[in-house]
């Protein structure tokens, strides 16, 4: 099939379309933030911070393989500004959350990055 089916969004729009779609995706307490990837036009860099006492923040890239398929890869993971060892059950279950919210969210937005 080759690359046919690339995603035709520019980074920008995509960038503004999860900054809509992925708060509604999480936890309503979770922050999160969206950013274009400079070094990848087809990444997306996702910091989504956990409500309450814990304060982890996780980094995210989400990498369109094809107009519908992202790639979700864990950065890293901080505590009150500190790297934290993501080994840990309760990080790898928000991991997991996480990830799934971000297939989600890229479903989700499949109407507008699927043409």
């Amino acid at each position: 099939m080759g690359k046919t089916d690339e995603l035709q969004m520019n980074q920008e729009n995509l960038a503004d379309a999860w900054r809509q779609t992925l708060p509604e995706t999480i936890n309503t307490a979770d922050r999160c933030k969206v950013l274009p990837d400079e070094a990848d036009s087809k990444s997306l860099r996702i910091t989504i911070e956990t409500a309450g006492h814990q304060m982890y923040s996780f980094d995210f890239k989400v990498t369109y393989v094809d107009s519908r398929e992202v790639k979700v890869e864990l950065i890293d993971v901080e505590r009150d500004k500190i790297s934290v060892d993501e080994r840990g059950d309760v990080i790898q279950e928000l991991i997991s959350d996480y990830t799934r919210h971000l297939h989600e969210c890229a479903q989700a937005l499949q109407r507008l990055t699927h043409v």
